[in-house]
């Protein structure tokens, strides 16, 4: 079974003949630990593209502030300044482009991608497919670039009173979404992902009700020429978006990626099974990675594999070095994962 015809087995629960695993090369690990990390993931290449060493970054002098902290400023391709205070580790918005309806109205999205992205788009799938590897390409988010434009509190008021300014930026998001997803598709991707945190620790940030008013029907346009393709659709959510479920399967969501220790690991596997919803299973980095010991990491894995079990279809393992993981731990994942390879 090549890794291609592993994880599609996977998103539709099948069989496999061993457990799918999907690397993220997140730049922050390969910063703290070096070729070590190169190293591990040698031994245990995965299945979405083939194992590639990669540079350890060097920083600049002049990305450290004068007590010697990582601290950046960058401005995104939509008009957002973002300040940075961990290297490779996502930012926090310090000044965004709108505050008014007026600048809603007159916020033009990014230029779209020219041909020769395109090009090399298409380039990099043929070229992982004839490996033998399952691709999957990237179509923006909706919330998590609202909050990056008019901020959290403009964004959540607007929704809940359904005000114009917010329903403006959203269209234009989703416009801009629909372009990359068409782009995507124009390549012949497996699948394609989505990501956007609707959750806290315990409940959806919106009622139910607003979710499916506000998100839904915007989500279902951005992803029916998918669904209509039979591609398979990613989705990650940090936070709790158990009641959503349903609803994101219902638009054409094939599998998620989920934050799991907002759940109840077994009620949360049994309903994505229910919902033949596939589950990518990102082993707890709040705690366990970052806090816990060897022990605590291998004993983890286990209880995702019983609970989920992976080796049946419907689930797979994914790895990410974050900052703060000590190598113990990250070696102890690979480790613990590798059995059931």
């Amino acid at each position: 079974m090549t890794s291609r015809e592993r994880v599609k087995n996977a998103m539709h629960f099948k069989s496999v003949d061993k457990v799918p695993v999907r690397y993220y090369y997140c730049p922050v690990g390969y910063y703290e630990h070096g070729e070590k990390l190169n190293d591990l993931y040698e031994t245990m290449p995965g299945d979405f593209f083939p194992f590639e060493r990669m540079p350890i970054p060097v920083l600049p002098n002049d990305a450290f502030d004068d007590n010697g902290r990582f601290h950046s400023f960058a401005e995104d391709e939509w008009g957002t300044t973002w300040e940075y205070r961990i290297f490779g580790i996502t930012g926090i918005p310090c000044k965004r482009p709108v505050s008014s309806l007026e600048d809603a109205i007159s916020l033009k999205p990014p230029i779209p991608c020219d041909e020769d992205s395109l090009t090399n788009d298409m380039s990099w799938v043929d070229e992982n497919k004839k490996m033998g590897y399952y691709t999957q390409c990237g179509c923006g988010s909706l919330y998590e670039r609202l909050i990056a434009l008019y901020g959290d509190e403009n964004v959540l008021c607007d929704i809940a009173t359904n005000e114009k300014t917010v329903n403006i930026l959203a269209d234009k998001v989703v416009e801009y979404d629909t372009y990359l997803l068409t782009k995507a598709l124009r390549a012949h991707p497996d699948g394609i992902s989505f990501g956007d945190d609707y959750g806290t620790q315990n409940s959806l940030i919106f009622s139910p009700d607003d979710w499916r008013r506000f998100f839904k029907p915007r989500l279902k346009r951005l992803f029916a020429p998918a669904a209509e393709k039979g591609v398979d659709i990613h989705f990650h959510s940090c936070g709790y978006i158990y009641d959503i479920l349903p609803d994101l399967k219902e638009i054409g969501v094939t599998s998620i990626w989920p934050q799991l220790p907002a759940y109840d690991m077994e009620l949360l596997a049994k309903r994505c099974r229910e919902l033949s919803l596939a589950v990518e299973i990102h082993t707890d980095r709040a705690f366990t990675m970052t806090y816990g010991t060897p022990k605590d990491v291998t004993r983890l894995v286990e209880r995702e594999f019983e609970v989920f079990r992976p080796d049946k279809g419907g689930a797979w393992f994914y790895i990410e070095a974050d900052n703060g993981f000590p190598f113990e731990n990250i070696e102890a994942l690979v480790e613990a994962i590798k059995k059931y390879r």
